[in-house]
């Protein structure tokens, strides 16, 4: 199993980091040990001092697959969540400066957060996907897969030209303009319309 991330998706959260649009997919990884196990404490990492919660959707691939066509993309995932691709953005700026890698800002152990798994049904693939952030009881993000710049089935299209789709990865398909800092002893919780999806204290 791997985790493949989009970056910089939304237009608006591309702009509040004075990044370009892209003109396709920006992908990066996580390994498998990124994942927060289940009923397991997230800990606030002691390597930065400016820990940011991203908000995404995720996507579950369910059938293995390579140079998919955007038509048939749709049958390689089943199932979506919500979830959080935190970052070091203090390491990230750094890394960034020096035209370095970003793994260690974005890929280290229990940095990807899952909530419950939705499958995905005709009606819900009939309309936009709305979610949402919020720290200690406040919205912080708020998101609408219609806004994507680049939609699920181009995102996987994309990805399975360059990586074997493989039963069990996970897409992080991107994360909405409200990205910011939290702190230990945050609580945050993650919606799919009004309902939670997980909830993640920062101890």
């Amino acid at each position: 199993m791997k985790i493949i991330c989009v970056g910089r998706n939304y237009a608006e959260h591309a702009k509040e980091l004075g990044n370009e649009i892209p003109e396709e997919p920006v992908l990066f990884m996580k390994p498998k040990s990124a994942l927060l196990p289940p009923n397991t404490p997230f800990y606030y990492p002691a390597f930065t001092n400016e820990l940011h919660y991203e908000v995404e959707i995720v996507l579950r691939v369910c059938k293995n697959g390579r140079y998919v066509d955007d038509a048939q993309a749709g049958e390689y995932y089943d199932a979506f969540t919500i979830g959080i691709d935190f970052t070091a953005r203090d390491i990230q700026a750094e890394l960034k400066k020096k035209g370095l890698p970003w793994e260690k800002a974005k890929a280290w152990d229990h940095s990807a957060i899952l909530g419950n798994w939705v499958p995905f049904t005709t009606s819900i693939l009939s309309k936009a996907i709305h979610f949402s952030l919020e720290k200690n009881g406040t919205k912080v993000q708020n998101g609408s897969s219609e806004d994507m710049i680049f939609p699920f089935n181009s995102i996987v299209s994309h990805i399975s030209k360059y990586f074997s789709l493989n039963i069990g990865d996970l897409i992080y398909t991107g994360t909405p303009a409200g990205v910011g800092e939290c702190v230990t002893g945050d609580l945050l919780e993650g919606f799919y319309e009004k309902e939670k999806m997980f909830a993640i204290d920062i101890k």
